[in-house]
């Protein structure tokens, strides 16, 4: 979503507001409100629908609707972005004043039998004036949270890497955000203190019960007999345990010793029959959806890797067959190097036949494979001796089974890169395993091609598409480091094949 279709949302949902406000006001001239509500009998203070309460509304859902427009569209974006600071702060100290001063009047219309509770008439305005004013600052404050809230979830949505934390931190400013826009109601509506402070320690809990529950709490159940039993008990514990902070937050913001029971009593049945359903349904969902993907990425990793190899598959009789003439013709012709060769090669093209296409092979199958294509590099460079190449790698595997092809491209790197027949070079391959875990090391120099060398532009199946295998293969199973300087190219791969 564009920020263009959310300020479309934003405009003709709170405009659907200020039309169901403005509804309401009209359709109470026909019933209580017309009659004198009990402050004013008591006061003694004559009442007029009009005068006492439609006009004054009236003017404060309007101040709240075009106050909230112009900060949230027209003022506060550019100020976040540190243009025009100067025209937009006075703009914004402007709304703050006339909102103060609308909204301190109409309440000496709507709340005219205050007047009677101060012993002179200058402190009685003073008094609704400042709450008028008062109300105004907690109405600007809270829209330039909101708009602060609505950029920082753009951020999130538009720069997510995926991680777990920043799918977190968009969640957490979801609940923010969330919150915000019920404060904003509630102020419109005009509700007591008591009530605002309720709904925040309320959702604050909710959002940390929900977002404690799907990244800690239901993975850690997950593995019991009754997962969703043991789920919701410890959720009610945790519920019960938080009652108390929230109850004397609630006392210490009110002041008043009951509030402990009020709020708790909304906390506890918020938590238990919507937070914790919420978060189980979110994470449940999640999880199948995430599995889904999961096996998609795998299936089109291992797609992908082996794309560059079925092109070899055409006329494969034809190819043997094609070998194995000229590997009896360099054997005629005592050309054993190039009979040794073809030989290697023909190993290698069986090989991608026949067992590329598995999903795992026998490790030992793979250190064929490997062996033979340093051999055939050795039959090439054998020519120089300033170019050393040396492996050490075992030979006892112990039955352990690897995906194909993920080892030879860090050799088909280094060979590429690292070999020069002009300048010293060197190459060292180190495999061994104890136990389960692999431990895969290549080292090589680095000499640039020319622009003419034909192998400046090949790159095998390449180190980016192996990581995504490792990824999808071998998640939190291996651990792949890789470093480079002006004159070496170093590759560290440690792999769990349990």
């Amino acid at each position: 979503m564009n920020i263009k279709d959310l300020n479309k949302i934003e405009f003709w949902a709170v405009s659907f507001i200020y039309g169901c406000a403005v509804l309401m006001l009209i359709s109470n001239g026909s019933s209580a409100y017309t009659e004198v509500p009990k402050q004013f009998k008591d006061a003694g203070i004559e009442f007029n629908y009009l005068s006492n309460y439609f006009i004054p509304e009236l003017f404060r859902y309007s101040i709240l609707y075009f106050s909230f427009l112009l900060l949230n569209f027209c003022c506060l974006p550019p100020l976040y972005r540190k243009t025009n600071i100067g025209s937009n702060t006075a703009i914004l100290l402007a709304t703050y004043l006339i909102a103060g001063l609308v909204i301190s009047i109409t309440q000496t219309y709507t709340k005219t039998y205050l007047l009677s509770q101060y012993p002179d008439i200058d402190d009685a305005y003073n008094q609704i004036f400042f709450k008028g004013y008062t109300y105004s600052a907690w109405l600007v404050l809270l829209i330039c949270i909101y708009v602060a809230l609505k950029k920082l979830l753009i951020y999130f949505t538009e720069n997510k890497e995926g991680s777990i934390q920043d799918r977190m931190k968009l969640e957490i400013v979801f609940g923010l955000a969330f919150w915000f826009v019920g404060t904003l109601l509630w102020l419109a509506a005009g509700v007591d203190f008591d009530v605002i402070v309720c709904w925040t320690l309320v959702i604050m809990t909710c959002i940390f019960i929900i977002i404690y529950s799907i990244y800690y709490l239901i993975p850690s159940v997950g593995s019991q007999i009754k997962p969703s039993r043991t789920y919701y008990g410890k959720v009610t514990i945790i519920t019960f345990l938080l009652a108390i902070p929230v109850g004397l937050t609630g006392v210490l913001l009110v002041g008043r010793g009951e509030f402990f029971m009020i709020v708790n009593l909304f906390n506890i049945a918020a938590q238990l029959t919507v937070s914790a359903p919420l978060a189980w349904y979110i994470y449940k969902n999640r999880n199948e959806t995430e599995q889904e993907i999961f096996t998609l990425k795998k299936e089109l990793g291992k797609s992908d890797a082996s794309l560059g190899f079925l092109k070899s598959q055409i006329n494969p009789h034809f190819l043997f067959n094609a070998l194995n003439t000229l590997y009896g013709t360099a054997l005629q012709e005592n050309a054993e190097r190039t009979g040794e060769g073809i030989q290697k090669l023909g190993d290698m093209m069986r090989f991608m036949l026949q067992e590329n296409m598995q999903d795992k092979i026998a490790l030992s199958r793979d250190i064929d494979y490997l062996n033979n294509y340093i051999g055939l590099q050795k039959l090439r460079t054998s020519i120089s001796v300033d170019i050393v190449i040396s492996t050490q790698i075992e030979e006892d595997f112990n039955s352990l089974q690897i995906a194909p092809m993920l080892l030879i491209p860090f050799v088909e790197n280094a060979f590429k890169h690292g070999i020069s027949l002009q300048s010293p070079s060197h190459i060292k391959v180190t495999l061994q395993t104890r136990g389960s875990m692999l431990y895969f090391d290549v080292n090589n120099s680095i000499h640039l091609k020319a622009d003419g060398d034909p192998e400046k532009l090949q790159s095998g199946i390449g180190l980016p598409n192996v990581k995504q295998r490792l990824e999808l293969l071998y998640p939190k199973k291996h651990e792949l480091i890789i470093r480079e300087s002006a004159k070496e190219f170093f590759v560290h791969l440690t792999l769990n094949l349990a």
